[in-house]
């Protein structure tokens, strides 16, 4: 009974302490409304996502390069956030290649990831120019697709967006992901 009110009295003084307390340095740059397919050819858009907390990033299903660990990290972060008992976190992952990848291309790819068992929306069904134009306008982040070869130059961040659909923070995604700032910006953000 002893260790059961020490956890519950742990669990308490953590919250606490997230509580009152701010996300350093804010970016809150404003996301544009947007409609987006996901891997299910669902519909998804900005307003769906409002009253969540949500991690978003830039990714194609044939990255031979930064994607595969990106995403490896990002299973990751959902994994901490599971251990931590922090619940209701969206995943969103834009596709930067929409002409190849199809909602069937997209599913194969989130089937070798635990993050599919999460709450994860990986949307396409954009032009390559809309998809440019967005990440830059919204998430200050570059995407290119050259005129040569299959790969696409895309920015390796992780974004916390609030539940107000703006983005907080921006964190690398690619190596030395900070998971532990990131879960305790999500507590941050749920607490306020």
């Amino acid at each position: 009974m002893k260790k059961w009110m020490l956890i519950g009295l742990i669990s308490l003084m953590a919250v606490l302490a997230a509580c009152g307390q701010e996300i350093e340095d804010p970016l809150n740059w404003e996301i544009e409304s947007f409609d987006y397919m996901n891997q299910n050819e669902e519909m998804v858009s900005l307003d769906d996502l409002k009253g969540k907390v949500w991690m978003a990033d830039f990714v194609f299903t044939s990255c031979e390069t930064v994607c595969p660990p990106m995403t490896y990290n990002m299973t990751k972060l959902n994994e901490a956030l599971v251990e931590e008992g922090v619940e209701d976190v969206q995943f969103v992952s834009f596709s930067v290649d929409p002409t190849v990848d199809t909602p069937d291309k997209i599913q194969a790819f989130m089937a070798d990831y635990d993050l599919a068992k999460a709450d994860w929306q990986f949307l396409t069904g954009y032009s390559q120019e809309e998809i440019e134009a967005f990440a830059q306008q919204n998430f200050k982040a570059l995407v290119r697709k050259p005129s040569e070869g299959t790969q696409v130059d895309h920015a390796t961040w992780f974004y916390l967006v609030d539940q107000d659909g703006k983005i907080i923070k921006a964190y690398q995604g690619f190596q030395d992901v900070p998971i532990e700032d990131i879960v305790n910006d999500i507590k941050i953000l749920q607490n306020s």
